[in-house]
């Protein structure tokens, strides 16, 4: 298991920034950059720090922005060890997704709801 952290500080420009931590030896690992488990071409960006930690720089591939949830996946290399994700979310049909999803939610919170009070009818006529 890796002992690799990669932790996010900040998104400006279009360029996901953070820090790699967990590093032996004086080269750091090598990073992938994955969306929809295709691997592509353009990688992260890492370059040493003066406290032995390493920042990394993830330039947003804009061609992969569409309507929808995009995630892209900042992985090792080597070990294929998931370090981070960030996602973008766009379009119209995004507005029609979450709403079809918050009334699944209240559907099924009302089911529940239902059934618990139906529990607590039953338990008060057993005793």
């Amino acid at each position: 298991m890796s002992d690799l952290k990669l932790t996010k500080t900040r998104m400006i420009a279009g360029i996901w920034h953070g820090i790699l931590t967990g590093v032996t030896g004086d080269t750091p690992p090598a990073l992938t950059l994955s969306h929809k488990a295709e691997v592509l071409p353009t990688g992260p960006t890492v370059l040493p720090r003066d406290d032995d930690r390493w920042s990394v720089e993830v330039a947003v591939p804009m061609d992969r922005l569409a309507d929808g949830v995009q995630t892209f996946v900042i992985a090792e290399a080597a070990t294929g060890a998931i370090l981070a994700s960030f996602a973008f979310l766009a379009g119209e049909g995004l507005a029609e997704d979450i709403r079809a999803e918050v009334d699944l939610l209240r559907d099924e919170l009302d089911m529940l709801k239902r059934a618990f009070r139906r529990h607590c009818v039953e338990t008060m006529e057993d005793e």
